[in-house]
C-alpha cells in the first residue's frame, strides 16, 4: 500500500508538472502583442485553459467517479451461511 500511495505520489508530481511547463510555454503568446497577436492570443487562451481543466480532470474529479462507481459496482454482502442441521 505504501509502494502505490508513492507512485501515485509521483505521477500526480510529473501530471502537474508537465501542465504547468506546457501553459508557461504558452503564455508569451497569450500576452503578445505584435504582429499575429489577433490570431495567437485566442488559440494560447484557449490551450491554457484546456490544459488547466484537463489536469483538473484527471487529477480530482476521475478518481473520485472512479470510487463512486466502484462502490455501487460491488454486491451487497452475503448473509452468513449456518451449518446448523435443525432438529426439528
Amino acid at each position: 500500500m505504501k509502494n502505490q500511495k508513492a507512485f501515485f505520489s509521483i505521477l500526480t508530481t510529473l501530471a502537474l508538472t508537465t501542465a504547468l511547463v506546457a501553459s508557461l510555454g504558452f503564455v508569451p503568446m497569450a500576452l503578445g502583442h505584435g504582429a499575429g497577436a489577433e490570431v495567437q492570443k485566442p488559440l494560447a487562451t484557449v490551450v491554457i485553459g484546456g490544459l488547466i481543466s484537463s489536469t483538473i480532470l484527471t487529477l480530482l474529479i476521475l478518481p473520485a467517479l472512479y470510487r463512486v462507481l466502484e462502490r455501487k459496482g460491488r454486491p451487497a454482502p452475503h448473509p452468513p451461511l449456518t451449518t446448523e442441521l435443525s432438529t426439528a
